[in-house]
């Protein structure tokens, strides 16, 4: 018998109560026993964006958010500044010039952090930029960006938004929405809060909302205007994901209620330190050692070893899947997670299970080195 266990860094594993709740008999959403679940989800996505602003919920997944955040706020024409040190910044470009938005890319190396020097360079080189967009977490590199001190450079003007991915980041590390001065904030579902994929979630400042008004991008489906006028109401302005939702508050109990969301943080930070000292036990490289998102980890691919048939022996041999790399870091690394679903013991053996693969793949290491190192880590 072959247990499986999934390790990608979204969709993660969903804690049987959560799932248990999405079992619940379907109830209408324009009906009356609607509005206290919409509102419970609402209020405790409030809670963990740290924002006293407006949360909407799409049924889609993250990039849905992402593709709302550039088509309600920006007009064509309009000039951004995109951060691209990964494939989920390069998605951020994407999404601009799909809508006619013109762009100004950061380009980063991947695996590092942006220098908020060159952000504030380029504010000053065009002033005429409206919005800056940057991850939090660039999940496909497992690197963070100093959110914070970007913040501050773009709060200097009051013509100027910024757009944060926050996908893998809300309910991983601290990220207060408001005391930040953040504009619009994007998190998904199948991350850090427990869930099958399938909700998008979108934080709105007020600065933010005065851009909605103004914004002359064609869009239908995510239409920020008429879910901002729903809003009151504890309406959607489409049909909602109403199992999703049932989930949700699950969830939200377990994060707020029951564990605490600092201690959620603490947990999966120490998760994160003990994999990489883990990783560097038995000599693997990691890619953003210098700046790494407490969300997942990403490793280098150690030389002469096939990544695929790694990940594969992972997969079908020892029943762990994780992620690979993406776009040109495709087959050269491996990604595993640490936000929502999982616990020392989780991490401890998905670290054996890449030390057994290693030795299976012809990778001379002193086996066990990594998951002891992470039991000595982990142990308190």
């Amino acid at each position: 018998m072959l247990k499986t266990r999934l390790f990608t860094p979204g969709p993660v594993p969903v804690p049987d109560r959560v799932r248990l709740a999405m079992a619940q008999p379907i109830l209408h959403h324009r009906a009356a026993d609607f509005i206290p679940l919409f509102r419970a989800c609402r209020e405790g996505l409030q809670r963990i964006y740290q924002t006293q602003g407006p949360v909407l919920l799409f049924a889609a997944s993250g990039t849905g958010a992402m593709d709302a955040a550039v088509s309600n706020l920006l007009s064509p024409g309009d000039h951004a500044l995109v951060v691209r040190g990964g494939k989920f910044g390069e998605r951020w470009d994407e999404i601009c010039r799909a809508y006619g938005v013109r762009t100004t890319c950061l380009d980063v190396e991947w695996g590092t952090a942006v220098d908020p020097a060159r952000v504030a360079d380029a504010l000053a080189q065009a002033p005429d930029i409206k919005a800056v967009y940057v991850q939090a977490s660039e999940t496909s590199t497992a690197a963070c960006h100093p959110v914070r001190e970007i913040a501050e450079i773009v709060r200097e003007s009051d013509e100027r938004l910024l757009v944060v991915d926050a996908i893998t980041a809300i309910g991983v590390y601290d990220l207060p929405m408001d005391a930040w001065g953040l504009d619009a904030v994007v998190s998904g579902s199948q991350k850090a809060f427990m869930m099958p994929p399938g909700l998008a979630f979108l934080g709105l400042s007020e600065r933010a909302q005065r851009f909605v008004e103004r914004s002359t991008c064609p869009h239908y489906y995510f239409n920020l205007k008429k879910e901002l006028k729903a809003l009151p109401t504890d309406q959607t302005s489409w049909t909602p994901a109403v199992s999703l939702l049932f989930g949700l508050v699950e969830t939200l109990r377990i994060i707020l209620d029951e564990v605490g969301l600092e201690e959620t943080w603490r947990r999966t930070e120490k998760l994160a330190q003990a994999t990489r000292e883990a990783m560097r036990a038995i000599g693997l490289e990691l890619l953003a050692p210098d700046a790494p998102s407490p969300a997942c980890t990403a490793v280098r691919v150690p030389e002469g070893v096939d990544g695929p048939a790694l990940r594969t022996h992972l997969r079908d041999q020892l029943g762990f899947t994780l992620a690979d790399g993406q776009g040109k870091l495709k087959g050269k690394i491996l990604r595993l997670a640490h936000l929502g679903y999982y616990d020392r013991f989780d991490t401890i053996a998905c670290i054996a299970a890449i030390e057994m693969a290693l030795a299976a793949v012809g990778y001379v290491h002193k086996l066990g080195e990594g998951a002891r190192t992470a039991t000595e880590l982990l142990r308190d």
